[in-house]
């Protein structure tokens, strides 16, 4: 099949490497396209041609895109093996969608949003240390976005906190529920870290961005 590619095929290829997972619905909406319709036929597309590839892991949850081998190299990227974690999809996706949802309500451009996969490679693959799930700038102020879906290590939680209150002027956290105990965590936390801001994924869903409906 003789496909030519066009600047959308390469924004899509560039979405699809900087998140950890990303689904056709989020692509959809990233790349800017009249319709679920119009956007899947274009993704099919791309897997005939070898370019990108999708793969479904949890029964529930989309199909996961990726890019092949020839896709990274249309974008100079390392040709790296991917790991998808299955216990972290669900995580993974509610990120896609929170960012979705500050575009949607905040106007936050996905070209001034930094994923946590970017600031990685920024940091170069030899260093590890915690960063956001994303980040963007907003009046001149860098703001932190973190997803926390349950709590694990409070010890772990804790220094997150203390980083992203170190680094960014604003850490928003988006959890479960009010009632969660990662909210009370955080709630208490907010005592010595007041740049704590919290919101609920339920917000998230209701504004209008929902993955698995």
């Amino acid at each position: 099949m003789n496909v030519k590619l066009v600047d959308r095929d390469y924004l899509i290829l560039k979405e699809i490497d900087r998140w950890r997972v990303i689904t056709g619905k989020h692509i959809c909406y990233m790349c800017g396209f009249s319709g679920q319709r119009a956007c899947d036929r274009r993704l099919n597309k791309l897997i005939n041609i070898g370019i990108i590839r999708r793969k479904k892991y949890i029964y529930g949850f989309p199909g996961i895109y990726s890019l092949t081998s020839t896709g990274k190299k249309l974008l100079s990227v390392p040709n790296r093996a991917e790991h998808i974690r299955i216990e972290q999809i669900a995580h993974d996706i509610a990120v896609l969608d929170t960012a979705i949802y500050f575009n949607k309500k905040f106007g936050i451009a996905f070209s001034d949003i930094k994923t946590e996969k970017q600031l990685h490679k920024q940091d170069g693959f030899g260093v590890r240390k915690h960063r956001p799930d994303f980040v963007f700038s907003k009046d001149n102020n860098l703001i932190c976005v973190e997803v926390e879906l349950s709590l694990k290590s409070k010890n772990r939680f804790s220094n997150n906190i203390l980083s992203n209150f170190t680094d960014y002027y604003i850490q928003i956290w988006v959890v479960p529920d009010k009632n969660s105990s990662v909210t009370e965590y955080l709630l208490n936390m907010k005592k010595d870290y007041p740049n704590i801001k919290i919101i609920e994924l339920k917000e998230v869903k209701d504004y209008g961005f929902n993955t698995t409906s």
